[in-house]
């Protein structure tokens, strides 16, 4: 088991039900999946960059991901229906745990003067995105293939029912907020 996963079951649950005054087990907030997300524009000029950006998601997630295409053509950005433009994973059950504690542990501490992470980014539903300017943050990624920056998206999708149950929970698992 996840060391995420038993700090979950052994800490956060006892907390979150003393602190809310949850009852049924079935009302604990939980992480119920982390979607991973990034978004290549550059790719339909160079399609070595999207090439990169999948087999470096891979290398962070664990787990292959799959190709975004365009929805509709925009001439402006010379874009094309159908034209790949990004890539995404959603991790589930034991990886959603590992991830997120690297996250937590090891890639967030790594950003350049680090204050804590935006406490205002729930979207009114109890789920928290998180974005990532440049992913060699992450230890898995090899800087040799990686020209330029690339940015992802993490979105923590929580069964909590308000934004304060949800960051209750993420707060309790070690994600570090802002202090206001």
């Amino acid at each position: 088991m996840a060391r995420l996963a038993e700090k979950y079951r052994d800490e956060v649950v006892p907390a979150l039900k003393k602190e809310f005054g949850l009852t049924n087990p079935m009302q604990f907030p939980r992480i119920e999946k982390i979607t991973c997300n990034m978004g290549v524009g550059e790719a339909s000029k160079t399609a070595k960059l999207l090439d990169v950006a999948v087999e470096q998601l891979a290398n962070i997630t664990g787990q292959k991901p799959v190709l975004r295409r365009a929805r509709k053509s925009i001439a402006a950005f010379k874009l094309r229906e159908g034209m790949p433009v990004g890539c995404t994973v959603t991790l589930r059950r034991e990886r959603m745990y590992e991830f997120l504690d690297r996250l937590i542990s090891i890639a967030l501490p790594r950003v350049r003067d680090f204050r804590g992470v935006n406490g205002s980014s729930f979207d009114g539903r109890g789920n928290y995105t998180l974005g990532v300017r440049d992913i060699l943050i992450f230890p898995e990624v090899e800087y040799q293939k990686v020209e330029g920056t690339l940015g992802m998206n993490v979105t923590i999708t929580t069964s909590a029912p308000t934004d304060d149950q949800a960051r209750a929970l993420l707060a309790g698992l070690g994600m570090p907020f802002q202090q206001r």
